[in-house]
């Protein structure tokens, strides 16, 4: 057992012994889930494309599209944590029918999601998925989620200009590694160049993102796309961005400064989980992600069992309290919260944290 900052225990032991039987994934659950997303933000996709333009049909095609696409491409958390050298096939084909098409491909979270998991680098400044948002303005929050709207904008100039520009020029090979090759929240964060757990043929995936995006740029030079498809493209990775955003908010308290290294149950206890419910909370934390203060304290559970270890550890465990410390009621009730830390944080006030939220999940969860 681990002691907190609070002066309880934790019960690692017990809540591991609880758990267990869940670590290992299920191949059939992940291919399943995964080409049915695709498949369907794929026709959705199309189907948009043929609609009258901003009809009310063609609306909710780009939006299906919009939550079947980001369904599909949050595998990739997936894939940063599955197993060295297994599901070798999978990375291969959710490359191919969806990192590389919307320029995502799998080695720009491949080693560097795994340094966020590291005790001695969640938190800090070498953390490039964490930014101290509750130590600042509110303001950087609101800047954070307007990045959303010029993301893919960036990610078409790093692959269709950056990338063919870079095998010509060595000191720019370097630069875009290290700046521009990794899917993080911190734009200062640096790339190590040892930073591959799985994907060590990553520069095949660089260069068939340059191509797609290069053959999709001339076909739509030739008339044989019409720019409609660049711009519902772009609109949608635009939306998909926005949404992650707003989940990346209300994944984390982000209350550590960035000089202090968190042990592992603070880590967790800096964490958030957001159970909410199947439909709506699935929507916009999609594959797992609504169990991420779980996911922090078992990163090895694959994320069709998290909601599974969610319930045991609500009602199995002898001393829960810390654990429901995780819970929030709704993205709305963590975004309120990390607002509200952040404005008394830069009036120099502090903020209170009301348990009347925890206490409602508290009793849905028992109630479940």
């Amino acid at each position: 057992m681990m002691e907190t900052t609070t002066g309880r225990e934790f019960p690692l032991r017990e809540a591991h012994e609880l758990v267990r039987d869940l670590m290992t994934p299920n191949p059939w659950i992940y291919w399943g889930d995964f080409l049915f997303h695709i498949s369907l933000g794929w026709v959705s996709f199309i189907a948009a494309l043929s609609m009258p333009q901003f009809s009310a049909w063609q609306i909710v095609t780009a939006i299906v599209a919009t939550f079947a696409f980001y369904r599909a491409a949050i595998f990739v958390h997936e894939l940063a944590h599955l197993k060295k050298g297994t599901f070798g096939l999978f990375r291969l084909v959710w490359n191919i029918i969806c990192g590389i098409p919307l320029l995502v491909p799998s080695f720009t979270y491949d080693g560097v999601h795994n340094d966020h998991h590291k005790r001695d680098v969640y938190g800090t400044s070498k953390d490039g998925e964490y930014i101290p948002f509750a130590t600042q303005k509110p303001v950087a929050m609101v800047g954070y989620v307007m990045l959303s709207f010029i993301l893919p904008l960036f990610f078409i100039i790093r692959f269709l200009l950056l990338t063919p520009l870079s095998y010509l020029i060595p000191p720019l090979r370097k630069f875009i590694w290290e700046r521009a090759s990794s899917l993080t929240i911190d734009m200062s964060y640096k790339r190590a160049q040892n930073a591959i757990r799985n994907d060590t043929h990553w520069r095949l995936q660089e260069f068939a993102a340059f191509v797609f995006v290069t053959t999709a740029f001339i076909c739509i030079a030739l008339g044989v796309l019409t720019y409609k498809a660049l711009v519902l493209w772009y609109v949608i990775a635009m939306f998909i961005f926005f949404v992650n955003a707003l989940r990346t908010l209300s994944a984390h308290a982000y209350r550590n400064p960035g000089d202090h290294q968190m042990e592992f149950t603070e880590q967790f206890l800096d964490s958030i989980n957001v159970p909410g419910n199947l439909f709506i909370t699935a929507l916009w934390a999609p594959v797992g992600l609504r169990y991420h203060a779980t996911h922090h304290l078992f990163m090895s559970l694959p994320y069709h069992n998290l909601g599974e270890a969610q319930r045991r550890l609500v009602s199995g465990l002898s001393d829960n309290t810390l654990y429901l410390k995780t819970m929030r009621a709704g993205m709305w009730d963590a975004l309120r919260r990390i607002w509200n830390e952040a404005s008394a944080a830069s009036s120099g006030r502090d903020a209170p944290i009301s348990d009347a939220t925890l206490n409602d999940t508290v009793a849905r969860q028992k109630n479940a």
